[in-house]
């Protein structure tokens, strides 16, 4: 992977972040989507945040090397204390957990009020980000399911504003497994939906033989809860 062919994860990325916008990739790295981004979608400034100093250093030699200075500003600093107010009307966010990303979007909540767009690639816990989308008031608007290396990743897309709008009446659902991927089941969503359901089922069958106290009931009944929920998903692609 460099400056101009990225991971399919990245690429997936990229291909929701605006031709033109100014944007903030934070956990940047080293600095391989700013690059293609502004070599590729003219993006009009671009900050690359960086926390940890070897990343950090690469990110700074990358950009330097590729002669972008003038467009992209490599920063070190933990989440969005990277960006000033205003500054960004872009953000993305990839290769972390869903949780780290959404406490990231906590932590700098006030940095948020002018970026339009947000585009987030949680490696797990997806369903933790579509919380955060519903309880700040984001919308989503676009979802990716993809496989690479062995690995599924998901990619969110949300702008401001009515944050119902995509989850009709099945939230619970739409939550967990992403109202956009259960319209549209590609095999990466299927691969990993029906991996999920086997393992929740090897847990419930362990908890059947194990002593019912009240904590092993209420476990039971989430499992069974998640189990229906993904027979019926996936079902509804058969049917």
């Amino acid at each position: 992977m460099n400056t101009d062919k990225l991971s399919a994860r990245l690429a997936a990325v990229a291909k929701y972040v605006p031709k033109g916008a100014s944007m903030a990739d934070i956990g940047s790295d080293h600095a391989y989507l700013p690059c293609f981004l502004a070599k590729n979608q003219g993006v009009r400034f671009a900050i690359a945040g960086e926390v940890v100093e070897g990343p950090y250093q690469s990110a700074k030699k990358n950009v330097l090397s590729e002669g972008l200075s003038d467009v992209i500003d490599v920063r070190r600093g933990n989440g969005l204390e990277v960006v000033q107010q205003g500054e960004v009307d872009c953000i993305t966010i990839a290769g972390m957990g869903g949780a780290l990303i959404t406490s990231i979007l906590d932590n700098g909540k006030e940095k948020l009020d002018e970026v339009r767009r947000l585009v987030l690639q949680p490696n797990i816990s997806a369903i933790s980000i579509r919380k955060w989308f519903l309880e700040n008031h984001w919308r989503l608007i676009a979802e990716e399911i993809l496989e690479e290396d062995g690995k599924i990743y998901e990619v969110l897309v949300a702008e401001q504003g009515e944050p119902y709008k995509p989850y009709h009446s099945k939230r619970e659902m739409g939550l967990l497994f992403g109202p956009f991927l259960i319209e549209n089941q590609n095999e990466a969503f299927k691969k990993k939906w029906t991996a999920e359901k086997r393992n929740w089922k090897r847990i419930f069958d362990q908890l059947e033989s194990a002593v019912q106290t009240q904590e092993t009931m209420e476990k039971k009944q989430d499992l069974l809860s998640k189990l229906q929920m993904v027979e019926e998903v996936l079902q509804d692609e058969k049917s």
